[in-house]
C-alpha cells in the first residue's frame, strides 16, 4: 500500500504551474480533462507521489481553510534560500518562518500558494 496522490481544487491552474513548476521546480507529470469537466494537472517532486491539481470555472471554492486541510509539505534544500526567491517571485505570503523544528529535524517555512493554500517549505537538518 502506498500514497499515490493528492487532490487540491485551485482557482487557475496555470498560475498554480508557473508557482509549483517554475518557483519551486516539481515537475509536471500528466493532464487531463475528467468527465466532471474538470483540467486535471500532475504534478511531483523526486519520489512517485503527487498533487493533482483541478479546476473547472463553475466549481466554488470557497475561501482558503485550515480546519480541514492544514497544510501540504514539500522538501527544499535550503529553507531561507527558498522562501526568498519565492518572495520575490511570486506573490506569496510568508506566514511563519524560517525557523528551526527540533521535533521534525528540519528548518521549516509556511507560505502561500497562489490560491491560499499552506505549504510548509522543509530543509531536513540532522544537525536538530
Amino acid at each position: 500500500m502506498d500514497v499515490i496522490h493528492s487532490a487540491i481544487w485551485v482557482s487557475d491552474v496555470e498560475e498554480t504551474l508557473d508557482f509549483y513548476v517554475g518557483a519551486l521546480g516539481l515537475e509536471k507529470t500528466n493532464e487531463f480533462v475528467g468527465g466532471d469537466d474538470a483540467r486535471n494537472v500532475y504534478v511531483r517532486g523526486e519520489s512517485e507521489t503527487e498533487i493533482q491539481f483541478k479546476h473547472n470555472p463553475d466549481h466554488d471554492l470557497g475561501e482558503p481553510s485550515t480546519r480541514r486541510f492544514d497544510h501540504l509539505a514539500i522538501e527544499v534544500d535550503d529553507t531561507d534560500g527558498a522562501v526568498e526567491r519565492l518572495r520575490e517571485e511570486t506573490d506569496t505570503e510568508l506566514l511563519r518562518g524560517p525557523l528551526d523544528s527540533t521535533g521534525a529535524s528540519a528548518r521549516v517555512a509556511f507560505i502561500t500558494d497562489p490560491d491560499g493554500h499552506v505549504i510548509e517549505l522543509v530543509e531536513p537538518r540532522e544537525d536538530l
